[in-house]
């Protein structure tokens, strides 16, 4: 990586990502965001689920066509299956084995989608707990007004964010819709800023407006997206770069409805995102690097 500046080693962390990479546009941006930052050692890629047969795999293609893209060697490994099966995933014992090493850099799990992969780790071993912090995006806003729907990520699997907030003492950074749906870019910017950096860049744009034709996207307004799942790269990036407070954990149901609070739980919470500097990094980093 082509930079005029050092990361100094008391400052870099571990980092471990699980991406439901093929269910929209924004994963790609995201993992790119991590391996282009020189603060990250980003240790694996792990394919996550959206709740769909044979949607791990189709993710764990996905991120391996944007690896090979970036020319970077980062284990690439397959996560829990949906349904499940009763096993254990290489994307799971990665996790656990990454946790249990004897290194002073904290390590920090990205979960930009479903927690299934993360959650069956800590089943299988609980004594990781305490090793690793949680960095999730999902969940409803907290606030009184917001409307109700089912938010996307947690919904993918409510038990595995039950059981990490009610049965383990995992630190968990949450980034629910409030803060991700901040990150708000137009589809024009993204040709002028990202598509002329190589390959990557052109195939970030390219996917996004494959994906923005399709059934799945119409939600979308048309000319935007939202790269909701950079965020998680952010926070660990800079811990202060959006409005953020300890409080209590909830409990979800079925349609991600907040339904029971656990007051001994706490969780760091990140309400608010700056959109500028997200956006902005992830920018810079792949002009620097891409040209």
């Amino acid at each position: 990586m082509s930079y005029q500046f050092t990361v100094t080693p008391n400052k870099k962390v571990r980092v471990i990502i699980s991406s439901d990479t093929a269910c929209e546009a924004d994963d790609p941006f995201a993992i790119a965001h991590a391996l282009l930052s020189p603060k990250m050692d980003v240790k694996a890629v792990v394919a996550e689920h959206f709740m769909q047969e044979g949607s791990m795999e189709q993710s764990y293609a996905a991120a391996g066509i944007l690896l090979g893209l970036m020319k970077f060697s980062v284990p690439l490994l397959h996560g829990q299956p949906w349904p499940q099966d009763g096993s254990l995933s290489e994307g799971a014992k990665c996790i656990i084995d990454e946790a249990r090493r004897e290194d002073a850099r904290p390590l920090f799990v990205l979960c930009m989608g479903a927690m299934t992969t993360i959650a069956a780790a800590l089943r299988a071993a609980p004594d990781i707990a305490d090793k690793l912090t949680v960095v999730t995006i999902g969940g409803r806003s907290y606030s009184a007004d917001a409307a109700p729907m089912r938010e996307f990520n947690w919904g993918n699997d409510p038990e595995a964010i039950n059981f990490i907030l009610r049965d383990t003492k995992a630190p968990v950074w949450q980034i629910p819709i409030s803060g991700y749906g901040m990150i708000r870019v137009g589809l024009a910017e993204l040709q002028r800023k990202v598509a002329p950096c190589g390959e990557v860049g052109a195939y970030l744009l390219r996917q996004m407006d494959a994906y923005n034709q399709t059934p799945g996207a119409a939600w979308t307004a048309g000319e935007s997206w939202s790269l909701g799942d950079n965020p998680s790269v952010a926070v660990v990036l800079q811990p202060g770069c959006g409005e953020n407070h300890m409080q209590s954990a909830w409990l979800i149901d079925e349609k991600t409805a907040y339904v029971q609070e656990l007051p001994d739980r706490q969780i760091l919470v990140y309400h608010t995102i700056d959109n500028r500097y997200v956006l902005e990094d992830l920018f810079a980093k792949l002009a620097i690097n891409f040209g």
